[in-house]
């Protein structure tokens, strides 16, 4: 199992919560999202480690950015 943290900017309510983390749940090998509107935060479970540029595009298709990695 693999564990990585990025933060999401651009979030502001319940309803982009769920659309980032449905985007990046249909990533393949990720088996679980948390996205934290307070903070941005978006904690991704995977399989294996994933490469951030899907992680990335999976955001964008959510419309939003990702902007860092913790």
């Amino acid at each position: 199992m693999s564990t990585a943290t990025y933060t999401v900017k651009g979030m502001t309510c319940g309803h982009c919560v769920s659309s980032v983390k449905e985007e990046v749940t249909e990533v393949s090998g990720v088996t679980s999202v948390e996205v934290d509107l307070a903070s941005g935060a978006l904690t991704v479970v995977s399989e294996s480690p994933v490469d951030q540029e899907r992680i990335s595009a999976a955001v964008q298709e959510a419309g939003y950015e990702l902007v860092g990695v913790s």
